[in-house]
Order: C-alpha cells, then sequence, then structure tokens
C-alpha cells in the first residue's frame, strides 16, 4: 500500500512538472489572448518558436495586439529580429501608434533605426507634438563699450525625426546658441542697445539657422533675462595702467641704479687721479734734492723757481676777486 502511494505520489509530481513546462513552451494563455485580439499567431510554429529563439512572446504579442488594435500592419519576424538585435519592441511599437494618430510620416524601419542609435524614439515623437523648452546657462558677453552683460535664453525646439539618426542633440543647440548670444553682444555698440531692445539678439541668433546638423529644429529663441555685470573696460584699462607703472618704475630704478653706478665708477676715478697726483708730488723734492746733488739745478735757481711761483700765486689771488665780479656782472 505504501508502495502504491509513493509510486502516485512521484506519477503526480511528474504531471505537474510536465504541465509547467508544457505551459512555458505553449503559452495556451496569451494564444487565446491573441486570438480574441485579432492577431493571427500559431501555437507551435510561432509561440514555441519563439521561445526556442529566446524571444519572450509575451512581448511580442503584445506588441502585435497594440498595433493591430491601432489599425497598424506589423510583421511579426521584424519584431523579432528587432528585439534580437537589443532593441525595445514596446517603445517602438507605442512610438509608431503615437505617430500615426498625430499624421507624422514614420516609418517602422526607421523606428527601429532610432532606437538602436540609442535615442528615445517614444520621447522624440512627442516632442514632435508638443515641443520642449531648454533653458541656456547664464551666458557673460561684453559689449563694445566694455560693459558686461549676462543672458538667459530659453530655446523651444521640436524633434527632427528625419535627422534623429546622426543629429547633434541638445548639447550642441545650447552651445550654439550661447555662441551666438556672445557674438551679438559684442557686435553691439553700446550695452544700451542690448538692454532697449533685447530681442535683436533672439532675432540675429534665431537667423543663424543654429540647428543644422541637430536632431531638432528650433522653433523660437526667447530673452528670458538680461543683467549688467562688471565694467570690464575700466578694469582692463585700470590693469594696463598697473602694468604701465610697473615697467615705468621699473625702467626709472634701472636709470637710477646706471646713474649710481656711473657716479661711484667717476668718484672712484677722481680718487685715482688724486692719488697719481699726490704720488706725483711727493716725488718732486726727491727730483730737487737729486737735481741739488747732481749740480743740475743751483740755489740761484731755486729761488728763482720760489719767486715765479709766488708771483704766479700773487696774480692767481688777485685775478680770483675779478672773475667773481665778471660772474656778477655777466
Amino acid at each position: 500500500m505504501e508502495a502504491v502511494t509513493g509510486l502516485s505520489l512521484v506519477i503526480i509530481v511528474a504531471i505537474v512538472l510536465f504541465l509547467i513546462v508544457f505551459l512555458y513552451f505553449v503559452p495556451i494563455g496569451l494564444f487565446i489572448t491573441a486570438y480574441f485580439s485579432g492577431v493571427k499567431v500559431k501555437i507551435f510554429r510561432d509561440l514555441v518558436g519563439m521561445r526556442l529563439r529566446k524571444v519572450p512572446p509575451v512581448i511580442i504579442v503584445r506588441s502585435m495586439i497594440t498595433a493591430t488594435k491601432a489599425g497598424l500592419t506589423i510583421d511579426q519576424q521584424n519584431l523579432e529580429a528587432h528585439y534580437l538585435a537589443g532593441g525595445n519592441v514596446l517603445k517602438v511599437i507605442n512610438a509608431l501608434v503615437s505617430a500615426d494618430k498625430a499624421n507624422i510620416n514614420l516609418t517602422f524601419e526607421r523606428a527601429t533605426a532610432i532606437d538602436l542609435a540609442g535615442r528615445d524614439v517614444l520621447e522624440a515623437v512627442k516632442m514632435s507634438v508638443l515641443p520642449k523648452v531648454i533653458e541656456t546657462p547664464l551666458v557673460a558677453a561684453v559689449a563694445k563699450d566694455g560693459i558686461q552683460l549676462k543672458a538667459i535664453a530659453r530655446i523651444t525646439v521640436r524633434a527632427n525625426i528625419e535627422r534623429l539618426v546622426g543629429g547633434a542633440g541638445e548639447a550642441t543647440i545650447l552651445a550654439r546658441v550661447g555662441e551666438g548670444i556672445v557674438s551679438t553682444i559684442g557686435s553691439a555698440e553700446t550695452h544700451k542697445q542690448v538692454l532697449e531692445n533685447p530681442d535683436t539678439i533672439s532675432k540675429s541668433v534665431l537667423s543663424k539657422g543654429l540647428d543644422s546638423g541637430t536632431a531638432f529644429e528650433i522653433l523660437s529663441i526667447d530673452i528670458a533675462d538680461v543683467d549688467i555685470g562688471q565694467n570690464i573696460g575700466a578694469i582692463l584699462q585700470t590693469d594696463q595702467a598697473e602694468a604701465d607703472l610697473k615697467v615705468a618704475r621699473a625702467k626709472a630704478e634701472e636709470r637710477r641704479a646706471a646713474a649710481v653706478a656711473l657716479e661711484q665708477e667717476m668718484t672712484a676715478e677722481v680718487a685715482r687721479q688724486r692719488a697719481r697726483v699726490v704720488e706725483a708730488e711727493a716725488e718732486v723734492p726727491k727730483a730737487m734734492a737729486d737735481a741739488f746733488r747732481s749740480g743740475r739745478l743751483g740755489i740761484f735757481d731755486y729761488y728763482n723757481m720760489k719767486n715765479i711761483q709766488a708771483d704766479t700765486e700773487m696774480r692767481d689771488s688777485i685775478a680770483k676777486p675779478e672773475d667773481k665780479k665778471k660772474g656778477q656782472d655777466g
């Protein structure tokens, strides 16, 4: 009796496991749902085949049901291929349905290409219907009069389905608009012109075709805020004046040092000349004594020389007041 009970239990467990495996590979409930939704799929060729191809039948069947209810015809093989390529099948189907309801020309091939390119195709379709507003960071620029202006712009963009694959993103739009703002403010003669007509910035930037090569179409550029910044021109002039002053001081110090060096050199040269004169005068008594001993100089010659010297000194003393008097008269 116990052996029969054990055998029955084994049979029951085997039947349960068989049913679990069978229902996993043969999703009867999903087949019934698809049948009553108008989607024609075959159990063994389609549903079991998806399991064997490692494709979740739930995703494919639900996508086909959504497309069928929206009036779209999507091939099952294309959905499986897109899933195996790493795409988001449900998002592609939802994007196609949204585009169809909004009268946007979006084919299955383009939608899958956009999805595989890493872009959110459903978000792109929504942005085509409802444009998105992106705001630039604070952009600072200087007008020709040297006054800095700080501006913030709001850009209304719409996704361009044709250029989503390979087109530049929002960062490029922000960079180009920021560059355009800087260029427009920089070309203004005075900052007052910009403050009086801030719309000139948006008109000038919008006319440059900044959405070229991007995945978006710029609808409008609106200046949200313009503030006055620093007086950059005055700051630059002040910095230049300080730099010129430092250069002038350095050159003056260089000239002063050169003058001091020249003066010291001249003083040293005068001292050397005086030393040579003193040295030469010290040799005179020796030369006279030698002349006396050798007989080249007599006592009368010596007194005559002294008389001439005294007479010269007297004439010099008489002439000095006259020279001073002449200097005062002049």
